[in-house]
């Protein structure tokens, strides 16, 4: 009669492996978006943007993403041809991103990113305006 309650142990203890083993559900690429963290910059040639990548379910910061494309150019103001280089930076905190650009001439620019947030699978993609003045 002791089998019983030592199968029924054996039973418990597997379903608790199994329970801990179970993948976590991960978010959303679309729970991720970038803000800007200043709406606007100097015009110059050493002009700094920043980001900041949020999870937006729990509101904190997203650190060590991979950013792998970026682009500023002005298709606000219908010029989406004038671009200029974008030099990545290390972020002052954690889940901010910041980049170096010339940014020639007052006027919106927008800054296309696209990263990879690490354990999820798809690509975080976002459009931001900057609005850039003498």
């Amino acid at each position: 009669m002791m089998f019983q309650p030592m199968r029924a142990l054996a039973a418990a203890l597997i379903c608790v492996a199994m329970i801990g083993t179970a993948t976590i559900a991960r978010a959303d690429v679309k729970d991720f978006e970038f803000q800007l963290v200043d709406q606007a910059v100097k015009t110059g040639p050493a002009a700094v943007i920043t980001v900041r990548l949020l999870n937006k379910k729990t509101g904190k910061p997203v650190p060590d993403a991979v950013i792998f494309a970026s682009r500023l150019d002005m298709t606000p103001d219908s010029m989406p041809e004038m671009t200029t280089k974008l030099i990545p930076m290390a972020g002052a905190e954690p889940g901010t991103y910041r980049f170096k650009a010339n940014v020639s001439m007052a006027g919106g620019w927008q800054l296309s990113l696209g990263a990879k947030v690490q354990g999820e699978s798809g690509t975080v993609q976002s459009k931001l305006v900057i609005r850039a003045q003498k």
